[in-house]
Formats: C-alpha cells, structure tokens, sequence
C-alpha cells in the first residue's frame, strides 16, 4: 500500500547545564552544550472520523502505528481492508500532524464498543483498560507454527536491534522494535518513546506492506515484555517475542496460553526462554 512521506520530527534539539564531576577542582561551574531529546506528542486515532484512542508516541510512522493498532485490536486484518489512511488537518496549525483518520475498503464500520471511549494512554503504561486473556481469546487462537531458529540467530538479534537504534543513540530516550525472518534478516525497526507504539509501527509496517501473517517472523524490542506487547505479537500471529530485559508474570502466562515462545534478558551470550523452548535449535 503506497501512502504519502511525511516529515518526521523525532528529536529535538534543546540546551542544557551538565554538573561537574563529584570533588572536581572549580567543579561550582556549569557546562552548557547542546542536547537532542526525544519528542513526545499526542495521536488521536480516528475510525471514519471517530475517535477511538489517544496515545503519546514520537512523531513518525504515524500510519503503520495506526494500522498496527487496529490490527492489534481486532478490528484490522490485512491490507485489503484499508480505504484510506490520511491526517485530519488542524486549520490553526497545518503542520500539526497529530490526528489520523481510518476508513474501511468496503465502508463497512465494525462494532467499536469495546474502544468506544476516551481512553487516555501513557508513554510507559500503553493503553488503559486492555482486554483479558480471556476475551482476546475470542479473537485469536493459539500460535501452532512449526517455525524452528536456531541459537546463534537468537543471540545474533540483539546486536542487529542496537546497531539500528540510530534515535537511540542521539536521544538515550527511545524505545525499539525490530521485525525479523528466521534467518535473523531484520525486516523493519521503529522507535518510540512507547514500547507498545514501537511494536504498533512495526507490525503496521509489515502490514501496510503486506507481507503478513508473520507467523515466520520474530518479534525483538528493546526493553521488557509486557502484557501489551504479547497482545499485539499474538494477533500478528508471531511465534517467537524477544526481549533485551524481563517479561512480565501476565506476559509468560499469555506466552504460555497462546503458543508464543518468549525469550527474556537476551544478551549475547546468554538468555532465558519462558516458554515453548522447542522452537529454538540448541
């Protein structure tokens, strides 16, 4: 799916006072120099012209993060079923891009009660009032892929997610999330101040793209996983979730129930599995 560039404003450059060193000589003197912090707006999600959902995200990507969302939800299931994704213009401000508005092919509009509130999410925590294992059991089955990867690309995906974290790297301040094949191939990497956005954008990418299901693929982010990230690795039908940090107990319980193998505090030469540990080749 062809859809318009954007201008991408992912960092912000800014001033600042760095303190000296603890019983360094004239340490009572300030340095100042320049800083790039990541930036943090609001993106209203639309469904022809509904809100559905607000969520802090770093500008950029904006449609692959909207059409990972739905998909994540339930209410997106490929490619086809997109009509037009496009930015809701601000008549006050134009170049405030921070509102996005869905619309089906078909024009059919799905039951939305379940998102049909003003929700409000945080950059850290995702979005308020997320399903139950059990109710996203009614949109998802387990995961019966026979995929297999061997060890040395499991331990090979951190090195390849850190290399890319080119946002990381000016900011110290974002997120990452990388798409990879079984051959440890990284198809796509997004940023975010929010995990659950950079994980968004990533499946929304490979949607948009139309190179799902995914359920040949590996999911890796770069900090924990949460029970957030597992909903949306499950509805991309994604085998195998890999983390830099911890899971959470919610996340290898959702690991566990829906044949997802979860790979914890994986560094290179050492990691945890979770769950379903046949999938990987020792």
């Amino acid at each position: 799916m062809t859809l318009p560039k954007v201008a991408r404003h992912e960092t912000k450059k800014i001033t600042i006072k760095r303190a000296p060193a603890p019983a360094t000589p004239h340490s009572h003197h300030h340095h100042s120099f320049e800083d790039h912090l990541a930036v943090e707006e609001p993106l209203e999600i639309r469904i022809h012209d509904e809100p559905v959902a607000i969520t802090m995200r770093t500008p950029g990507d904006d449609f692959a993060l909207a059409a990972g969302f739905l998909f994540a939800e339930g209410l997106l299931h490929n490619s086809k079923e997109i009509g037009t994704l496009r930015y809701c213009e601000n008549t006050q401000k134009p170049d405030l891009k921070n509102v996005v508005n869905f619309t089906f092919s078909s024009g059919h509009k799905p039951d939305l009660a379940r998102l049909k509130r003003n929700f409000y999410a945080t950059s850290s925590c995702g979005l308020c009032g997320k399903a139950s294992i059990d109710q996203i059991k009614t949109h998802a089955k387990p995961i019966a892929s026979k995929l297999k990867v061997p060890l040395d690309i499991i331990y090979g995906l951190g090195h390849s997610l850190r290399k890319a974290q080119t946002l990381f790297e000016k900011t110290g301040g974002l997120h990452a999330a990388g798409v990879f094949d079984e051959h440890g191939v990284l198809f796509t990497l997004h940023e975010d101040v929010g995990r659950h956005n950079a994980v968004d954008k990533a499946i929304g990418h490979m949607l948009l793209q139309e190179r799902s299901p995914l359920d040949h693929h590996i999911l890796m982010v770069s900090g924990r996983a949460s029970f957030e990230i597992m909903q949306k690795a499950v509805m991309a039908r994604m085998p195998i979730v890999c983390a830099v940090s911890a899971p959470s107990s919610l996340a290898v319980e959702m690991a566990r129930e829906f044949g997802v193998t979860l790979v914890g505090f994986l560094r290179e030469d050492d990691f945890n599995v979770y769950t379903h540990a046949e999938r990987i080749e020792v």
